[in-house]
């Protein structure tokens, strides 16, 4: 069963629409609409799965400040351009 949900759109955001449309071969904005809702349910799913995933990987580590500035440090370096 399908529910009806009615969307107030503003001028330019019903332009976007219409052409996401048109660019994603959708039928309509319900069908383009739908798909970003399916598609971002589908990403929440997975952060959640990752989540408990990794708090079920192993011993827990006690977050500090130092932990992070460790991290941070060790970003900086991986991403920094040779």
């Amino acid at each position: 069963m399908m529910n009806l949900l009615n969307l107030s759109l503003p001028e330019s955001i019903q332009t976007f629409v219409e052409h996401q449309v048109v660019k994603g071969g959708y039928a309509n904005a319900n069908e383009y609409i739908l798909d970003l809702l399916r598609q971002e349910q589908v990403k929440i799913e997975r952060v959640e799965s990752l989540l408990l995933e990794g708090l079920e990987s192993g011993e827990p580590i006690e977050l500090t400040d130092e932990w992070w500035d460790q991290k941070r440090s060790q970003l900086i370096q991986h991403f920094q351009p040779e």
